[in-house]
């Protein structure tokens, strides 16, 4: 991929290798992003993929079968049959079973000369433990040519669950449109390092990405330009749907996100009559924020809300739906908690869990409701009440987990309102501890968002998201006491050959000491 900015050659970013020519030697199982639970290494065993091997997966496991298969065809170039049949010896087994303590996520990963078993509950584990077992192969694995082989995997066992359930990644598709290939290429890079959340942050004043039947011109009108005042773009209700089973397939649940009742220009624009002087404003391009608002006191404001969380909660299997509520600084606090409590019951109705950013915590939501954090300091206000009213928190702060905040002085992509933030910082915290007055058992999980002020493609997206995602996935799912630096940037280094044949365009950061 090109990785141009303004003509510029993106400075770190890796470039495409050729073909690899050369065998490449098993990755250690010790080697896998995020570290495992529990690895038992046996030395002095290899299993090898050969043209006669077959992938078993019956009943429920067979997706995840096919799945793997779909990995591993086009770089082996063998047939790997995936039946329901017994295994046999140079098999891959995958084996749905009662997970034991292993919960929604775990698996059991058994290498031996003769087959490789998987084994989990349900088939997202399996995914997961597919995910590991990717990484335990040759990097050449995820090459989509023919490669020389040999395909052999270490011998021991891996037994794995997550520390968080939930751990995501934000999408900012309003500042920047990204299309459905894109946001497909995003998900399958994510879900190799487990993430299982895909929040789309789907509107804000630049741009309003879903059709909503009801509303039509939030889509025609308020979707047609962005950052920029680029042609903008939308998804239909079937590119949403395709986007949403996509992710499904990988173990990835979407999170959709509209904005309210501030970052709303679109929408006002879109409808002169959700603005309370009746007036529309026009279409805005730029990036500051906390200039728009709903008209609270109007009652087309909640029509036009009742449809909208109607028609996409319909659309959406997941439990969430994030209503935004940050930076409302044009809605008076009354006025907001006036917004709030008419809105929020709206999203029960439809039988959905409400997500909002922190600032929506002063509308009080009872019980279950998810209050994300994004501020740059451990704490505020409005967590321990939050907390007290039994909401989770999803930990996300901007100066720890932002992907779009610039690496260090001379990156040329990204934003720095929140500091730099390079590979190490992105690391070094812990998301069950970090916030105060918020315990572990409050922390819902945790989220790398990545805003799109400043990125129009593919390949912005990933010199921004990598190699920072690969850390904060670690940190959601790998065991507090396994957090470790030096262990993680020897690992990461690892990951380079893995990332450079997937083409992902990703930052060489120097703070790791990349393979190649």
């Amino acid at each position: 991929m090109a990785a141009l900015l303004t003509g510029v050659l993106l400075s770190g970013a890796s470039a495409l290798a050729p073909a690899v020519a050369a065998p490449e030697p098993p990755s250690p199982m010790n080697s896998v992003v995020p570290a495992p639970t529990e690895v038992r290494a046996d030395q002095g065993t290899t299993f090898e993929l050969a043209e006669g091997s077959s992938i078993n997966a019956a009943g429920a496991a067979g997706p995840v079968g096919d799945y793997l298969a779909g990995i591993l065809r086009p770089s082996t170039g063998y047939p790997l049959p995936v039946t329901g049949e017994d295994p046999s010896a140079g098999d891959i087994t995958l084996r749905l079973d009662d997970g034991g303590d292993l919960g929604p996520e775990g698996y059991r990963l058994r290498v031996t000369a003769d087959e490789v078993a998987l084994s989990a509950g349900t088939p997202g584990g399996l995914f997961n433990g597919v995910q590991t077992l990717r990484q335990l192969l040759p990097a050449a694995v995820e090459r989509d040519e023919v490669q020389p082989g040999p395909w052999t995997v270490p011998g021991g066992e891996i037994t794995d669950r997550p520390r968080f359930g939930h751990r995501a990644a934000m999408l900012d598709v309003a500042r920047h449109f990204f299309g459905v290939d894109e946001v497909k290429r995003y998900i399958d890079q994510i879900s190799l390092y487990k993430i299982n959340r895909l929040h789309l942050h789907l509107s804000d004043d630049q741009g309003w990405r879903i059709q909503i039947n009801s509303w039509p011109r939030l889509a025609t009108y308020g979707g047609s330009t962005e950052v920029g005042g680029g042609p903008g773009g939308y998804y239909t209700q079937q590119d949403y749907t395709d986007i949403v089973e996509y992710a499904a397939a990988r173990n990835i649940t979407v999170v959709p996100e509209i904005d309210l009742p501030g970052h709303t220009n679109a929408a006002l624009a879109s409808y002169a009559e959700l603005n309370c002087d009746g007036v529309a404003p026009p279409l805005y391009t730029g990036i500051e924020v906390g200039f728009s608002s709903l008209c609270v006191g109007k009652d087309i404001t909640y029509e036009f809300v009742d449809d909208v969380i109607r028609e996409l909660a319909a659309l959406t299997p997941g439990p969430y739906l994030h209503i935004g509520g940050d930076e409302a600084h044009s809605t008076t606090e009354e006025d907001y908690k006036a917004f709030m409590a008419k809105v929020l019951p709206i999203v029960q109705k439809y039988g959905k869990t409400v997500v909002g950013w922190h600032e929506y915590a002063k509308a009080g939501a009872e019980g279950d409701a998810v209050v994300q954090f994004w501020g740059t300091t451990n704490s505020d206000p409005l967590l321990p009440g939050a907390v007290a009213r039994g909401n989770k928190v999803l930990v996300s702060p901007a100066n720890k987990s932002y992907l779009d905040m610039k690496y260090d002085e001379n990156t040329p992509l990204g934003l720095k309102w929140a500091g730099y933030i390079e590979v190490a910082d992105a690391y070094g915290w812990d998301p069950g501890s970090y916030l105060q007055g918020v315990p572990e058992e409050s922390v819902l999980g945790v989220e790398a968002p990545l805003w799109s002020e400043t990125l129009e493609n593919s390949d912005h997206i990933e010199f921004m998201a990598f190699p920072r995602l690969p850390a904060i996935a670690e940190l959601g799912w790998s065991a507090a006491g396994s957090h470790d630096w030096e262990a993680f940037r020897q690992r990461l280094a690892a990951q380079g050959p893995r990332l450079t044949a997937l083409g992902v365009d990703f930052y060489r950061s120097p703070q790791v000491p990349w393979t190649e």
